[in-house]
């Protein structure tokens, strides 16, 4: 039964290794992270987590049994009992309701453990599955995300009031 677990450092092998196996798929659907993204991962990782350790995000992972990650779950812009939700999940599981059950998960911990009250999320028109995500996951619509917030495309940017979830 997958994890979600919050990112540590002993997960950075894992982490780069679904970035790379899953980057042709993530890009058909949001901005590629480019090449010096990979260049730089350690670097960048660190960096993630010092910024977890502030209290300015809060990253997980869902990990399978045999350690692979399944998929990416991050609350960024922590301020005032608020956060946005950026994930990203494996081609292999994606459609099998992984992503609504990880980011269902992820909205009692964002209640539980971070203290959250509402949590944001922006994507694209085109993607319909992130819309489905949301939807599933209790998000409602509130309006258009900004062009700069979704690479260029125009989307819609959802909300969880955390106070309602069951």
């Amino acid at each position: 039964m997958p994890e979600l677990k919050r990112l540590h450092a002993t997960h950075a092998p894992a982490v780069l290794a679904f970035e790379l196996a899953n980057r042709t798929y993530f890009a058909a659907s949001v901005s590629d992270r480019g090449d010096d993204y990979f260049h730089q991962f350690t670097d960048r990782y660190n960096a993630l987590l010092a910024e977890q350790e502030a209290g300015a995000c809060a990253c997980y992972v869902l990990v399978a049994e045999d350690g692979s990650v399944l998929g990416r779950f991050n609350l960024v812009n922590i301020e005032h009992r608020t956060a946005e939700l950026g994930y990203r999940v494996a081609q292999h599981v994606a459609g099998r309701g992984v992503a609504t059950a990880a980011v269902r998960e992820l909205c009692r911990l964002a209640a539980q453990r971070h203290g959250l009250r509402t949590v944001r999320a922006a994507t694209a028109h085109d993607n319909t599955a992130s819309h489905r995500v949301l939807t599933k996951a209790g998000f409602v619509p509130i309006g258009p995300a900004d062009r700069a917030d979704l690479g260029g495309k125009s989307g819609t940017w959802y909300q969880c009031d955390l106070a309602f979830l069951p």
